[in-house]
């Protein structure tokens, strides 16, 4: 049960799957501990999804004033 932390998180589990981890998670302090750590992990995926490509996909910027 303890890896499925980021797997619930995500959202990647299906409904027993969830249900299940949500009971274990009731008395998992360890759990607990790493769900608090990894609750933003969603926000910044999404953050890194809309974020500019340091790739060199993105056009150049002007370097006139």
């Amino acid at each position: 049960m303890h890896d499925g932390v980021a797997a619930f998180v995500l959202g990647v589990l299906d409904e027993e799957e969830h249900e299940a981890f949500e009971r274990h998670l009731d008395t998992c302090e360890h759990c607990q501990a790493e769900l608090l750590d990894l609750a933003e992990l969603p926000d910044q995926l999404d953050d890194l999804k809309h974020a500019p490509s340091a790739s060199g996909d993105d056009p150049p910027m002007s370097m006139s004033r």
